[in-house]
C-alpha cells in the first residue's frame, strides 16, 4: 500500500501555518440554511466571481455579466442547451490549474449532445489562506446561485438543465450554490471531485455538499487517507451516489517514490505535483470518461473495499452499480447515499475489467499449506499470462476462497484458464519426496492439495462461469506445475472456435 503520510503532514502544517499566520481558527463557522433565494437578489451585477463561457475547444472565455443581459449573445449562450459549470477549487499560487483547459476542450469536442460550458472564476477569493479561502465558499455559492436565477428570469433558462462540477473547495462551493436555490427551482447535478475535507470532514449537511443541493449528486473520492485527523478529500459520503476508485484512500502512481519522474517534468514543481497527485485524479478520472466513451469504467456498490477486494461486490441488480464519470446513470430510490467501489489504472485510460474468482481447494495433508499461485488466462480477444494470486490465509481444508482480478486489457470471453503453483524449489523438492514416499491412490482424485473447479464471474458483462480441470483423472496440484481449466459447458467446444 501507497503510505501518503507525508502528504498529510504536508498539507497539515500548510493550513495549521496559513491559519495561525493570519490569526485564524481552523473551526469552521456554523452557518445555518436561510432564506437563500431572497438573500441572492440582493447581488449586483459586480460579483467577487468571473462567469466565463467558452465557445470553443480552445476557447480562453467570455465574461457574462449578472443582469446584463447583452453578455448572452456576446458570448453565445444558447438558452436551448445544457449548461455545464466548472467550480475550481483552492489555488496556493493563483493560477487556473491546467486540468481547467483540458475539461474545457474535452466538454467541448466530445459530447454527442452539444453543451454550453461555463467556468466560475473565483482565484481572487481562493487564493488566500485555507481558512479564508473556505469562508468565501459561500459567496461564491452565492454569486453562481443569482446568476442562474438571473439567467431563468432573463432567459427562462431552468436549473434543471444544470451541472456544476466541482473540484475540492470547488465541490462545497457547488453545494452551497445548490442551497440557495429555491426547492421548485433546484439544480440538476452537482459533480463534487474529491471534495475538500479539511474543516467540512463530519459537517453537518447545510456545511458541506450534499444530496439535498441538487435533483442528483454524485461525487469521485481520491485521496480520503486520514492523518492526523486530516484528510485532503472528504471521507464521508456526500451524494446520491459516491464512488470510491481504488478504495478512495490513494491513488495508483502517486507514491512519493514518484517524486523523481515529477521533478524531470515539472523542475521545482515536483513536490506540489506530487501531493495534488492523487487529489486531482479525481478530475482526470472524470475527463477520461469524456475522452474514453467506448472505455467507460463501472463500479459496484459494496460496504468497504476490503470486502471488494475479495471480489463479493460484482453486482449490477437493482441498481448495484453505475458508470464513473459524466456518464454516469442519474437515478436513486432515496437520499440514502450509495457507496460505489472499482480499481483503475495508474493512468488513462484509467478503465480495468473486474473478474470475481471463487475456488474450492481440497487439502488432504495434516498441515496447512500457504501456496502462491499464478493464473494465465486465454479469451476470445487476447490472453494474459502469471497474474499473481495470493491467499487471504493458509489452506488448512476443504475451503473456498474468492478474491477479485482485473485485467487492463478486454480479452473478450474467458475460454481457458491456466493455474500454476509457484512455491519455491525447496517446497517443491519436499512435495516430490512425501509423494514418492507416501504414493497416492490412483484411484484418489483429492490426494494432497487438489482444485476440482474455478467459478468466474465477470463484472462487466454479469456473465457467470464454471471451469473445469482438463484432465479429470488428475486434480491434484503441484509445486511448479501448471494445471489447465477449461469452460465445463457443453458449447465449450464452440467457444473455442471464437478464438481469433
Amino acid at each position: 500500500m501507497e503510505n501518503p503520510l507525508y502528504v498529510s503532514i504536508f498539507l497539515f502544517l500548510c493550513i495549521l501555518i496559513q491559519s495561525s499566520a493570519h490569526g485564524q481558527s481552523l473551526r469552521p463557522e456554523s452557518f445555518g440554511r436561510r432564506s437563500r433565494a431572497a438573500e441572492t437578489n440582493k447581488i449586483s451585477q459586480e460579483t467577487r466571481t468571473s462567469f466565463l463561457l467558452f465557445r470553443g475547444e480552445t476557447d480562453k472565455g467570455c465574461q457574462i455579466r449578472l443582469n446584463l443581459s447583452d453578455t448572452l449573445q456576446k458570448c453565445g449562450f444558447n438558452s436551448s442547451l445544457p449548461l455545464v459549470m466548472i467550480v475550481h477549487g483552492w489555488l496556493v499560487d493563483g493560477i487556473l490549474e491546467d486540468w481547467v483547459w483540458e475539461m474545457v476542450a474535452a466538454l467541448k469536442s466530445q459530447l454527442a449532445q452539444p453543451v454550453n460550458v461555463g467556468l466560475a472564476e473565483w482565484v481572487t477569493l481562493a487564493h488566500n489562506h485555507y481558512t479564508t479561502a473556505v469562508r468565501n465558499t459561500r459567496l461564491v455559492g452565492q454569486e453562481i446561485a443569482a446568476l442562474l436565477q438571473w439567467l431563468q428570469e432573463s432567459v427562462q433558462f431552468s436549473p434543471s438543465h444544470v451541472h456544476l462540477i466541482g473540484y475540492s473547495l470547488g465541490a462545497h462551493v457547488s453545494g452551497f450554490a445548490g442551497s440557495y436555490m429555491s426547492r421548485k427551482h433546484k439544480i440538476g447535478r452537482i459533480t463534487g471531485l474529491d471534495a475538500a475535507g479539511p474543516l467540512f470532514e463530519k459537517a453537518s449537511l447545510s456545511d458541506r455538499l450534499s444530496p439535498d443541493d441538487a435533483n442528483f449528486v454524485d461525487a469521485i473520492h481520491t485521496f480520503t487517507w486520514e492523518h492526523m485527523g486530516l484528510s485532503v478529500g472528504i471521507k464521508q459520503p456526500i451524494a446520491h451516489y459516491d464512488f470510491y476508485p481504488n478504495g478512495g484512500s490513494y491513488q495508483p502512481g502517486c507514491h512519493f517514490l514518484e517524486l523523481y519522474k515529477h521533478f524531470a517534468k515539472h523542475g521545482l514543481n515536483a513536490i506540489t505535483q506530487t501531493v495534488k497527485c492523487a487529489h486531482e485524479r479525481s478530475v482526470h478520472l472524470f475527463i477520461d470518461s469524456l475522452l474514453h466513451a467506448d472505455m467507460q469504467s463501472t463500479a459496484y456498490l459494496c460496504r468497504d473495499m476490503d470486502s471488494f477486494s475479495q471480489g463479493l461486490c460484482l453486482s449490477c441488480k437493482k441498481g448495484r452499480c453505475n458508470t464513473l464519470g459524466y456518464h454516469t446513470r442519474q437515478e436513486w430510490q432515496s437520499k440514502k447515499s450509495k457507496s460505489l467501489f472499482l480499481v483503475t489504472r495508474a493512468q488513462s485510460p484509467f478503465k480495468v475489467y473486474h473478474y470475481q474468482f471463487k475456488i474450492r481447494f481440497i487439502n488432504q495433508t495434516e498441515n496447512p499449506v500457504e501456496p502462491t499461485f499464478t493464473v494465465s488466462f486465454l479469451g476470445t480477444r487476447g490472453e494474459r499470462q502469471k497474474i499473481p494470486i495470493t491467499l487471504s490465509k493458509g489452506i488448512t481444508s476443504n475451503e473456498t476462497f474468492s478474491f477479485l482480478i482485473t485485467l487492463d486489457v478486454d480479452i473478450g470471453e474467458l475460454i481457458i484458464i491456466k493455474f500454476k503453483w509457484e512455491n519455491s524449489m525447496v517446497w517443491s523438492n519436499v512435495w516430490n519426496t512425501v509423494q514418492t514416499i507416501i504414493p497416492w491412490r490412483r484411484e484418489s482424485l483429492h490426494s494432497g492439495l487438489a482444485l476440482k473447479s474455478i467459478r468466474v464471474k465477470v463484472g462487466e458483462t454479469q456473465q457467470r462461469m464454471t471451469f473445469c480441470s482438463e484432465n479429470l483423472n488428475d486434480l491434484v496440484l503441484h509445486p511448479a506445475r501448471e494445471k489447465t481449466f477449461v469452460r465445463c459447458e457443453a458449447n465449450s467446444e464452440t467457444l473455442k472456435r471464437k478464438i481469433r
